[in-house]
């Protein structure tokens, strides 16, 4: 594949205006990991392995486990993600395709039950940006890095 452009080059005053945002998402007080883990999976659900690569790493980084991750796709038959989580991704998958969905009220309901207001608002912008910046970097064809292979063990 290859890139069409960078943007971060390209459009660097709205990046850093969005990297702000970005910035105040994570002093909401939402859990570091549940941000990583919202974002993995809005990223894997617009196929975007620019993003997914990122967030896999960062999530690794926050002390993520590796199966957890593996599972995320399918969190709904995991026991492995709490009621929080959970709600989370519920909502995370009914922003990211609301096309489909229209964000409807059950979905909205479960985030009562697991966030405050101020959480709700900032777990919602937080699904608008990661989906923004996969739009962005899915549509300018952005590359992840490529991770040299482990060492093989002889």
């Amino acid at each position: 594949m290859t890139p069409r452009m960078n943007i971060f080059h390209k459009a660097p005053e709205v990046v850093k205006a969005l990297m702000a945002v970005e910035a105040g998402i994570e002093k909401s007080g939402l859990d570091p990991g549940l941000i990583e883990l919202v974002r993995l999976r809005a990223s894997q659900i617009n196929g975007c392995a620019f993003c997914i690569h990122m967030h896999v790493k960062d999530a690794l980084q926050r002390g993520e486990s590796a199966m957890r991750l593996h599972l995320i796709a399918g969190w709904r038959e995991s026991p492995l993600f709490t009621d929080r989580e959970r709600a989370a991704l519920n909502w995370t998958e009914s922003l990211t395709k609301v096309a489909e969905t229209g964000a409807p009220d059950a979905d909205y309901e479960l985030l009562n039950g697991q966030f405050s207001e101020a959480e709700i608002a900032h777990l919602t912008l937080l699904i608008g940006t990661i989906n923004l910046w996969n739009r962005a970097q899915i549509g300018l064809r952005a590359v992840h890095p490529v991770d040299k292979p482990a060492a093989v063990a002889t």
